[in-house]
């Protein structure tokens, strides 16, 4: 009964699921291949995302939206990213780390101005990483003083998705920095104001067709409405972004581990050594055996971290355990699946060392694993 519980979507959520399905095996993934190789998204493919609604999906309906739910997004995030990551990457980055934080915090004269934006396809990111504080959110240096009824932001910010293609961002900025993480507060800021720069483009082993850039802020003049949440409590802001953006991460990562173990499987089926196809050796079946066991778990304990977030229970602990697992599960299968190929899969002329490449992200960004395991533990020994 409870796993029946984790994958239950609602009839309308399981017909656009299909849609999303479709979308993704006839259009996006024809092309992962040459976005990955272009090292960007074809506008087309986002233009057909934005045709086919996906942006709107998870936006609440009083703001233009479809209003389906978390667990919908990370099936939606799962399928796309099947096809190819760094697609999905565009529409993960948009919800889970702009529209999020403004639904769970913003006011509602914020909510009204951004996210009817969002539901119709414009697209925003997260700028909180700095080159002295990754994992570390709380060293963030980037400056936000108040003058006036404004925000004057100095700084840069480094590793930031959707680069090139956000128009708005969500900017962690320290407005005290007597309090320490306690002097954090967060702002939108479009791209288009004076002062905000791209300042070099971040080139990538793996989803490189995502865009990944480093941003400067200079002089930014914010105003004061664009504060999410409260003054200096910023970071709660963060923490509570990150846990479902840890959850689209993890969603991530079982659809490029999905993909490369199907792509495998159907390959040794085929492939014959020694007057057989190696899919009839025992050693190969108990590989495949193990590595769908383990994607399996790393699915179930992702869609329990996306059923506990829209129901709006403490997801600190779950959503570090479903980002942490499942992107370690997606890199055993995706190296595993490439040495199934053999010779042939270290080329490039098959997808599996580029299955390889993207996975590895998943275990980096949105907080190491190795801060995942501290967060577990931390949690635990409260």
């Amino acid at each position: 009964m409870v796993i029946m519980s984790l994958i239950k979507l609602t009839e309308e959520e399981e017909q656009i699921l299909e849609y999303i399905k479709q979308f993704s095996e006839k259009e996006v993934k024809p092309l992962a291949k040459e976005i990955d190789e272009k090292k960007t998204v074809p506008e087309k493919i986002i233009k057909k995302m934005k045709e086919l609604g996906l942006f709107s999906t998870y936006i609440p309906k009083e703001y233009g939206g479809a209003g389906l739910s978390f667990s919908f997004l990370v099936r939606a995030i799962e399928e796309i990213s099947k096809a190819c990551p760094s697609t999905a990457l565009v529409l993960d980055g948009a919800l889970t780390l702009f529209a999020d934080p403004l639904i769970m915090f913003g006011s509602e004269k914020l909510k009204k101005k951004y996210l009817p934006r969002v539901a119709q396809g414009a697209i925003g990111g997260l700028a909180l990483t700095e080159a002295e504080a990754g994992s570390d959110a709380a060293s963030i240096r980037t400056r936000a003083e108040k003058k006036g009824d404004k925000f004057v932001i100095n700084g840069t910010k480094i590793f930031i998705s959707n680069g090139r293609l956000a128009e708005f961002f969500v900017v962690d900025a320290v407005t005290d920095p007597e309090k320490g993480h306690r002097g954090i507060s967060t702002f939108v800021v479009d791209s288009n104001i004076k002062g905000f720069k791209i300042s070099r483009d971040i080139q990538k082993m793996g989803i490189r067709g995502s865009s990944t850039v480093e941003l400067e802020f200079d002089n930014v003049e914010v105003p004061e409405e664009n504060l999410v949440g409260e003054l200096n409590r910023g970071f709660k802001v963060v923490m509570d972004t990150l846990d479902s953006g840890r959850i689209g991460i993890a969603a991530q990562a079982l659809g490029i581990a999905q993909s490369a173990l199907d792509e495998a499987i159907e390959y040794i089926k085929g492939r014959k050594q020694f007057g057989k196809a190696i899919s009839e050796f025992q050693g190969i079946q108990f590989l495949i055996a193990d590595l769908s066991t383990e994607l399996e778990a790393a699915r179930l304990i992702t869609y329990k971290a996306a059923e506990m977030f829209d129901n709006k229970e403490n997801t600190i602990k779950i959503s570090s355990m479903a980002k942490l697992f499942a992107s370690d599960v997606a890199m055993k299968v995706t190296t595993e699946s490439l040495q199934l190929f053999g010779g042939y899969g270290y080329t490039t002329e098959l997808s599996a060392e580029r299955h390889m490449r993207d996975a590895k992200i998943t275990q980096i960004y949105e907080g190491t694993n190795q801060i995942q395991r501290l967060i577990i533990a931390r949690e635990l020994l409260k």
